[in-house]
């Protein structure tokens, strides 16, 4: 998942994108039929049985991986098992990267083994690995700083540290470094590149993750150590003698792969041409299962729609549900949803991704026209009992593969889970079932259900259009 902290502000009140007129409203029925749902929801075990069945019956699940196409077609069978009106896919293309496996090892002056894994888009090290001195910073501005000749032909260690909050904020931090921080040794000559994992935890497993290399431009072989083999890196260097470490990385592109979105929807029973968006992305990281990252994300959009599903009337509008491709190196397959429906992005009314593990919702925020903040607000007081407060001045993309969507008009709405745990096994062999609580579980899904319903039903729109929010510079 992608989640940073907010870079700049933005201002709410009266976006000049949009001309004063007739305010969004929700009628007071439909909010009655909203507080029935979000009661039930929280007796509704659906989201569970989901993320159980996906993360026992298919696994891990790397983009363009083995279990790639499993997946693929294990939630497109479970969509149409769940009732919905109709399930299909749509093509996203993107680099095949694959990981064979990786080894490392101190070599002087204390020879141990490491603990670590490659950064996804890493190439490989040359037949035989790559060994070399050590030359560590503690940060990414440190590493920015330093003279190319101190970095040339070593190996770059960054040790930048995370610490856990609910808002996740310092995963900035750590994403910075793993993502930026490559290609930035890379242009000072260095060999090879290692971090301390992007996490919280202080577990003897790495966590992975994407890097970024430009197209066409040289790339060195990146990997993450485990937080422990970090400070014993640390330690080593802190002695005053030449750290030098073996580094074998079998991993690299293979061509290119075809995935696709999975989408569900529930037909609409006005206005079905337009719809409320929600749900997570279906590919994980390798190491471990993929149930906070991002199982759980569908099986709270599949929980929260089924309930709407049993309804005596659909809402007036569709609700679609979408199992995204490769969020995890690149947002493939939000962008290519956003560019498939670039021009009708304002048949797309609103939309929510739940992308932060499956931990309790705190906190609501949105990015919608002016004349829509009241039904924001409608939609907050039924959210309010479940403790979600609703933040007025903070924007709201509506989650990591949905900002894409964003990006070309669409009103976004952030439901924001509480990151303290979700940092300590992103990306791990941790990232597995026992982590997701049910009933914080449910309560995801009691606010999901709220939100879609409210949004298919309200009187008016909420802004979304073709370059509606060119402005919102802010991040979820």
């Amino acid at each position: 998942m992608r989640l940073t902290p907010l870079a700049l502000a933005f201002c709410f009140a009266a976006p000049a994108a949009f001309a004063a007129g007739k305010p969004t409203t929700i009628a007071p029925a439909d909010i009655a039929i909203a507080e029935q749902l979000r009661e039930k929801a929280l007796r509704d075990d659906t989201a569970w049985e989901f993320t159980e069945g996906l993360t026992t019956e298919v696994g891990p699940r790397l983009a363009a991986g083995p279990n790639d196409l499993k997946a693929r077609e294990w939630v497109t069978a479970r969509f149409k098992a769940l009732g919905f009106d109709k399930v299909w896919s749509e093509p996203v293309t993107f680099p095949k990267w694959v990981r064979r496996g990786e080894h490392a090892e101190v070599l002087a002056p204390f020879p141990q083994p490491l603990s670590l894994l490659a950064l996804g888009h890493s190439p490989g090290t040359p037949a035989g690995g790559i060994s070399a001195e050590v030359v560590g910073f503690d940060s990414f501005d440190a590493l920015k700083a330093a003279d190319p000749a101190a970095v040339r032909g070593k190996i770059v260690y960054v040790g930048a540290r995370m610490h856990a909050h609910q808002d996740g904020h310092d995963y900035g931090i750590g994403s910075q470094v793993r993502v930026d921080g490559p290609p930035l040794a890379t242009q000072k000559g260095a060999a090879a590149f290692l971090l301390r994992s992007a996490g919280t935890d202080n577990d003897r497993l790495p966590h992975t993750g994407v890097t970024r290399f430009d197209p066409g431009q040289p790339a060195i072989p990146a990997a993450a150590l485990s937080s422990p083999d970090a400070d014993q890196i640390e330690r080593m260097l802190k002695r005053g003698q030449p750290v030098r470490v073996k580094l074998v990385l079998d991993c690299g592109f293979e061509g290119e792969y075809t995935g696709a979105n999975v989408i569900a929807e529930l037909r609409g029973s006005k206005t079905p041409d337009q719809h409320f968006v929600m749900g997570g992305h279906l590919d994980s990281w390798d190491p471990g299962t993929g149930a906070i990252d991002d199982a759980a994300g569908i099986g709270i959009s599949v929980g929260a729609a089924r309930l709407i599903a049993q309804l005596p009337k659909r809402p007036a509008r569709s609700i679609r549900v979408v199992a995204f491709a490769n969020e995890e190196a690149g947002l493939f397959g939000g962008k290519a949803m956003a560019e498939k429906y670039r021009k009708s992005i304002g048949n797309t009314v609103l939309g929510s991704e739940s992308d932060a593990g499956a931990d309790r919702i705190w906190k609501i925020t949105a990015t919608v026209k002016p004349e829509a903040r009241d039904a924001i607000g409608q939609i907050a007081a039924v959210l309010k009992p479940l403790g979600i407060e609703y933040d007025a001045q903070a924007p709201g993309r509506g989650g990591s593969d949905l900002s894409a969507l964003h990006a070309v008009g669409m009103a976004g709405l952030s439901l924001h889970q509480d990151a303290t745990r979700y940092f300590a096994w992103h990306h791990t062999a941790n990232d597995t079932l026992d982590k997701i609580d049910p009933e914080q579980l449910r309560q995801n899904v009691a606010a999901y259900a709220v939100v879609a319903y409210l949004a298919a039903q309200a009187n008016g729109d909420f802004g979304s259009a073709p370059g509606a929010f060119a402005k919102d510079q802010g991040e979820d």
